[in-house]
């Protein structure tokens, strides 16, 4: 018996390889009937008796509103249009595919966030309903047909899961979730020294206890004119004066780079001088209780 989230991970997914295969059909289907339009025009404009092709009678002349067996429309500049229509469709199909297989991450965030990975598949169902929309409206081949079909109901699809999980559809269907997930459990690795595992644990959303940040907080204190810090010893607290000269002060100052070098021992001012003493004479002194 498999948790819920391993079901939801498998229908997500099975919704996102149907409508991959749409969309490979849809840009199958759009390049044939490119084709076929550029050659029905070609062949309608070399054909001798085009002139003749519309009849007098204006009750029939609706049926050649199109180029014979094309979706071109007979009129100035259609050829145009019609190829102009099918070169966007493939374009706007390459950019749905992309954004299914979530390649190139960086370009869709930058240009196209709504198709990224910080938005729902809403967004990518309405253009794919916009698309099998468009294709639909003409009267196209059956396999452009039914492709245009499974494309729309595939739109359909995508725009019902994105109004239910929203802004996290993708990252449920998502393979590498795991790994995001791993950061919620397991402590954040140290890369490359302490600093550089501070750094990481912030970016992963890991915030370290307040004491180890005043530790190696290597943030210099903004002085004024006057070289004062301007900044009390009371508020510094246990970044500067907590650690004390023991060992743990020691250790924070080997971290920041700095080199510790024990002073020179010396008597202070006020202590008596005393004669030379010589170890080789022996000497006694007398109690205070001696009889």
């Amino acid at each position: 018996m498999l948790p819920p989230r391993a079901y939801v991970f498998i229908g997500l997914n099975i919704i996102r390889a149907l409508s991959i295969i749409s969309l490979i059909l849809v840009f199958s289907s759009s390049i044939m009937t490119l084709v076929q339009d550029v050659e029905a025009f070609n062949s309608y404009q070399n054909d001798p008796e085009r002139s003749n092709a519309l009849p007098s009678n204006s009750s029939t002349a609706f049926s050649h509103d199109y180029i014979p067996n094309s979706t071109v429309p007979n009129q100035p500049a259609g050829v145009f249009w019609a190829v102009l229509n099918r070169l966007l469709i493939i374009g706007q199909v390459v950019i749905l595919f992309l954004s299914e297989i979530g390649w190139p991450s960086a370009f869709f965030h930058k240009f196209f966030p709504v198709l990224g990975d910080d938005f729902g598949v809403g967004a990518l169902g309405v253009i794919e309903c916009l698309i099998g929309a468009a294709i639909l409206s003409h009267h196209v081949n059956s396999f452009t047909l039914v492709s245009a079909f499974f494309l729309f109901s595939l739109g359909c699809l995508n725009i019902f899961v994105g109004l239910i999980f929203r802004e996290k559809s993708k990252p449920r269907r998502s393979v590498t979730a795991w790994k995001e997930r791993a950061k919620d459990i397991l402590p954040p690795p140290v890369l490359g020294g302490v600093e550089k595992g501070m750094e990481f644990s912030r970016a992963v959303g890991f915030e370290p206890p307040r004491f180890m940040a005043n530790v190696f907080d290597t943030k210099p204190i903004p002085r004024n004119d006057t070289g004062d810090s301007g900044i009390s010893r009371s508020t510094t607290g246990t970044s500067r004066n907590g650690l004390g000269f023991g060992r743990q002060g020691e250790k924070a100052a080997e971290l920041k780079g700095f080199i510790l070098t024990r002073p020179v021992e010396s008597l202070p001012r006020y202590a008596p001088k005393s004669a030379p003493h010589d170890d080789s004479v022996p000497t006694f002194q007398s109690s205070t209780t001696a009889v």
